[in-house]
């Protein structure tokens, strides 16, 4: 009895340093991933789309959270890397800064530089809001920046037209989606930009074609690579609906959806298994 109670001490003193190995791997890969921006490819077929507009590119941005966290620079970066895939649009989908005002005119100046012959449209978030939506508001048109507050307009391509709208924070309780689908009717495509998206049912009882969102960041941390398939209770908790609509494509009805995983991080400056992304949607019959 005794040399059994020894062994198994002996044996986790043993498996100490194998765990702190394995902590100081994941970290490492932590602090690593939010440097390396994916651009992820995903095609989007809608019924009600004009033949004119098949193989229309939209670049999505999402979450820059411009802070201490992501720097000017690195935002240039991205800023780049998103002109250089040459969309016929470009979308922003939210929370540019995280906390401070002084971070606000310097990551719309950055945003200003992105170019696409149907224009740079952006919504704004709960970030925003809470820093300063108004300024944000400002600062992002004076770089030419269309910014949607519960409206659409529409992009025309020779004599057909789709429309695209965008809504406030539902957060923050700006949102209002029947303003913004005022004038646009069923017959049309219609593409909405919103910051959350929890609007997805509400945008599927109007018959939106597709919600394009941010908000979540995919969780920054992907719990499933961590913690395996062993532990019944979390995996239950995440395939509940609601974490479905954590990152990429998923649908509801004839409505699609797509969830950029954003560019940057909040209160901690990690991610796992869930690296920064801009997203290229082609739009096909």
């Amino acid at each position: 009895m005794k040399n059994s109670v020894l062994t198994r001490i002996r044996q986790r003193r043993a498996d100490r340093p194998r765990w702190g190995q394995t902590f100081a791997a994941l970290l490492h890969r932590a602090l690593l991933e939010p440097r390396r921006v994916e651009i992820t490819q995903q095609r989007i077929k809608l019924a009600k789309l004009p033949q004119e507009f098949h193989g229309f590119r939209i670049v999505q941005l999402s979450d820059v959270h411009h802070s201490p966290f992501l720097s000017e620079e690195e935002i240039n970066v991205a800023i780049q890397n998103a002109n250089e895939l040459r969309p016929d649009l470009i979308v922003l989908t939210g929370d540019y800064v995280s906390h401070e005002r002084k971070y606000i005119p310097v990551c719309a100046r950055a945003l200003g530089q992105l170019r696409a012959p149907h224009g740079v449209f952006a919504v704004l978030g709960n970030h925003d809001h809470w820093t300063d939506g108004a300024l944000m508001h400002t600062s992002l048109s004076e770089q030419g920046i269309r910014v949607l507050n519960n409206e659409n307009v529409r992009l025309l391509r020779g004599d057909t037209h789709i429309r695209l709208l965008g809504i406030d924070d539902l957060l923050v309780r700006r949102a209002d989606l029947p303003q913004a689908l005022l004038g646009t009717h069923e017959e049309e495509t219609r593409i909405l930009l919103s910051h959350n998206p929890a609007i997805i049912r509400k945008a599927a009882r109007a018959g939106v074609d597709l919600v394009l969102s941010g908000h979540t960041h995919g969780g920054q941390i992907n719990w499933r690579l961590l913690i395996g398939r062993e532990d019944r209770k979390i995996n239950s908790w995440l395939r509940r609906p609601s974490r479905r609509l954590t990152r990429g494509h998923a649908q509801l009805g004839d409505t699609q959806l797509y969830v950029n995983r954003g560019l940057g991080t909040v209160v901690v400056p990690l991610r796992y298994g869930c690296p920064p992304e801009i997203t290229v949607l082609e739009l096909t019959v």
